[in-house]
Parts: C-alpha cells; sequence; structure tokens
C-alpha cells in the first residue's frame, strides 16, 4: 500500500494514499463533530470532504467548535 504524507494541525502525519478529507475525519474520530477543515489554507466545504482526496505536502488544519457561553 502506498502512503502520503501531510501535516494535520502542525503534525506530521501518514495517510492511505487515495484518503479523503472524510477518512481523515473517520480516522481522528471527528465525523460527528462540527468541524471547520482547511487544506492548503483553503476551505473544503463538508459537501466536498468525502470526495476532496488528500495529496503528498497537503498542510490540513481542523478545527472543531466548542460549545460553552
Amino acid at each position: 500500500m502506498d502512503f502520503v504524507n501531510i501535516t494535520l494541525n502542525g503534525e506530521p502525519r501518514q495517510l492511505p494514499q487515495s484518503a479523503t478529507v472524510l477518512d481523515l475525519l473517520q480516522d481522528q474520530g471527528l465525523l460527528q463533530r462540527r468541524v471547520a477543515v482547511e487544506v492548503n489554507a483553503e476551505i473544503v466545504t463538508r459537501s466536498l470532504h468525502a470526495t476532496h482526496v488528500l495529496e503528498d505536502g497537503d498542510v490540513v488544519e481542523i478545527v472543531h467548535a466548542l460549545g460553552g457561553g
């Protein structure tokens, strides 16, 4: 199996080749959370999570909303 190397929230990560944003969120246990995902400084909307394939060298930031007040 081939892998791609990305940076996730400042930390190096290795994922299977052809992994999508949705795969990454599932791996991180964030599927049920309200999150914003940015890949290479571009927002990836929720409707594109399943089809946006991550590539070697991508810089990914995931920010999840925290409740409270």
